[in-house]
């Protein structure tokens, strides 16, 4: 599964929310951002893969699961880096 979101979120979310809010899904996880003319995929359940995305508000990226709780997965991690919006 995969969505393409635009990144809005408040001052007061952070990615160890996000972290922890995943780590129950059983699907693999990743969230690719296009940086200039590289294009990068983390593993959103890497702590590490978080901080490497610098991700700010505005920042168009897209969202793709597999797995067992594929769709599960995906609609909390859109809710969650779109509840600015």
């Amino acid at each position: 599964m995969e969505k393409e979101i635009t990144i809005h979120i408040s001052e007061d979310q952070t990615i160890i929310e996000l972290s922890s809010l995943l780590q129950p899904y059983r699907a693999e996880i990743y969230l690719q951002k296009r940086d200039e003319s590289n294009i990068v995929e983390v593993n959103l359940k890497s702590f590490l893969g978080l901080i490497t995305m610098r991700l700010q508000n505005g920042d168009k990226v897209n969202v793709r699961t597999e797995g067992e709780d594929a769709q599960s997965a995906l609609e909390a991690v859109v809710n969650y880096l779109t509840k600015g919006e």
